[in-house]
């Protein structure tokens, strides 16, 4: 997985919890997952769009 093992992960998983905090934690995730379903959707229009034109 790009490299990247498990205590790099840890490693990383901490500094998040340090910098955002607990409590944000859940809203910061719920934001990136509405984020990401966005833009596949965005992407799905588009090729939708091209596929029509074409």
């Amino acid at each position: 997985m790009f490299g990247i093992g498990m205590s790099e992960l840890l490693v990383v998983l901490l500094i998040v919890v340090l910098f955002f905090g607990g409590k944000k934690l859940p809203q910061l995730g719920s934001s990136l997952g509405q984020s990401i379903k966005n833009f596949k959707k965005g992407i799905k229009d588009g090729e939708d769009d091209t596929d029509k034109k074409a």
